[in-house]
């Protein structure tokens, strides 16, 4: 079956100026792209004008973990909508592979965040090459895989918090280059999360040097995203520009693919460290060290609702929690640090509780707190009990529109989502509409060029991460191509929760998407897994 898109603005992945053309597919791949060529094709789809690129390229995701689901289109809907086609998943040192498989810590990989609990996975994947093939034309959309140091650590010693042994790093070392042999894309650090947290910088540098050998990225979640944490001394150096001194140090001398993971400001007290942390990324590759980053196009971020919960709090017994003396403490603690880094109790918002206080979804905690005629942190204190402690909340501010517009305008920045689909509760916003916010931005003067923009979120991925015959729209290369109204974009209302001006959208040569229908029996098989070159 060979299918014709005709007269499309194509833009092709490259960052040159945008084309006039057709393309045609057959099967899986591009064939042709150029003029003419209705003759060769038995189907042709008249664009009509509308804009058309490689399918977009989400540079900073967890879908590994939803992709092995039994029922996975749920998860890869919303992605689907806003013209996303493949994920550059593992991020965050939490991958779902690289571990032992007979590890005794399985029920600790995933590090909270995820894991491997429940019945609603297919089965339980400790190498890339078990997990690629899990899902290869088993699921909706392309996936590539990091594996990730904490699944990797947590896997021969759990959550200790200690240096590891010389045969311990070398097993964890070992699994990890299983990996990158196995088509891996890269690897991952996450050190806000345990175990990573307990990585010292020769452990770490051990592991951006393996990235480096295979010359695949390593992708790290700092130790701190504000201007003040919970890892380092409260007084000097603002925090998330030390977590950034701990990565120049673990990359020093080396010519490592660094990339910095969801380039975030938590607090308004932290935007003002934004032109010094991009001053040492760009001094890094002044340096040799390939340094580039990632952003979403959101001003908030998903956490835990005991956020600003410090942990000899929950540790306490009920009856201690309440004692007039402990509330005092804890009082003071909360209202400096929320003072230090900028944020207020109205910018905390419900995500989700518990089921049965969905009441409380969609509302600060300041709102909460006057409906119950009660302060702030008593209303705090009483939802993390409501929620066993367990509860999400969206909060913000991390970023700026001025931030982003800036932070997307610079050479080495790719898109992503950092997203994925929650059972429950409100959902993170950047699952709807994240990527077409970029391209209006782009449209409306408030980012970069759009052939610039398209590439980061298309050939420049591919690129970073050695995927090979992705990302671009070129004879040879897959059928993953998005179709979008560039007049719909730039005139859309965003973040009302659904994505804008994505007509069509084709995953290997497949169409799944036309005018806002989702052919369901295609999703089933459309995806491949994405080993990097």
């Amino acid at each position: 079956m060979r299918t014709l898109l005709k007269n499309g603005k194509i833009y092709d992945g490259s960052g040159k100026d945008v084309f006039l053309g057709d393309i045609l597919i057959e099967n899986e791949k591009i064939t042709e792209v150029g003029a003419n060529l209705d003759e060769k094709a038995d189907e042709v789809i008249d664009l009509g004008g509308l804009s058309v690129s490689s399918g977009f390229f989400d540079a900073h995701s967890h879908n590994d973990w939803f992709c092995i689901k039994k029922e996975p289109l749920k998860y890869m809907e919303p992605f689907i909508r806003q013209g996303i086609t493949s994920f550059v998943t593992g991020n965050c040192g939490l991958s779902a592979v690289g571990f032992e498989p007979d590890t005794p810590n399985l029920d600790k990989i995933g590090g909270g965040l995820f894991g491997y609990r429940g019945d609603d996975k297919t089965g339980v994947y400790p190498t890339v090459k078990s997990f690629f093939e899990a899902i290869d034309r088993k699921n909706p959309c392309n996936i590539a895989v990091l594996v990730g140091h904490c699944s990797a650590r947590t896997s021969v010693a759990g959550y200790e918090n200690r240096e590891l042994t010389t045969e311990e790093k070398e097993r964890m070392l070992g699994i990890m280059e299983q990996g990158l042999k196995d088509g891996a894309c890269g690897l991952s650090l996450g050190m806000m999360y345990e175990p990573g947290r307990f990585a010292g910088v020769p452990e770490t540098r051990d592991v951006a040097l393996l990235a480096e050998k295979y010359d695949r990225p390593l992708t790290v979640h700092p130790r701190a995203e504000s201007a003040v944490s919970l890892d380092y001394p409260i007084f000097g150096r603002a925090h998330i520009l030390r977590a950034l001194d701990e990565l120049v140090e673990m990359s020093k001398g080396t010519h490592l693919k660094l990339e910095y993971s969801h380039a975030i400001f938590v607090g308004r007290s932290t935007f003002k460290c934004k032109e010094e942390l991009h001053r040492i990324l760009d001094d890094l590759r002044k340096e040799g060290v390939d340094a580039g980053f990632d952003i979403y196009n959101e001003l908030l971020g998903v956490s835990v609702m005991t956020v600003f919960l410090p942990n000899w709090f929950q540790e306490l017994s009920a009856e201690e929690r309440r004692k007039p003396f402990t509330k005092l403490k804890f009082s003071i603690l909360a209202t400096v640090s929320m003072k230090m880094l900028g944020f207020g109790w109205k910018d905390i918002v419900i995500a989700y509780l518990g089921p049965g206080l969905e009441q409380y979804e969609g509302k600060t905690v300041h709102q909460i707190a006057k409906e119950w005629g009660k302060g702030d942190i008593d209303a705090y204190l009483d939802l993390c009990e409501m929620s066993n402690f367990n509860g999400r909340v969206n909060m913000g501010p991390y970023s700026t529109p001025e931030i982003i517009e800036w932070q997307s305008k610079r050479d080495n920045v790719l898109y992503m989502t950092d997203a994925w689909v929650e059972d429950f509760g409100v959902q993170n916003p950047a699952i709807y509409d994240c990527f077409p916010k970029f391209i209006r931005c782009s449209l409306r003067g408030e980012g970069d060029t759009m052939p610039r923009t398209i590439r980061k979120m298309t050939g420049g991925v591919a690129d970073r991460f050695s995927i090979p015959e992705r990302g671009y729209v070129k004879p040879g290369y897959f059928a993953d191509l998005t179709v979008f109204d560039e007049a719909e974009m730039k005139d859309a209302v965003p973040d009302q929760e659904k994505a804008f001006g994505i007509r069509r959208v084709f995953i290997n040569g497949r169409q799944v998407l036309a005018d806002g229908v989702l052919d369901t029996q295609a999703l089933k098989t459309s995806g491949h897994a994405m080993p990097a070159a």
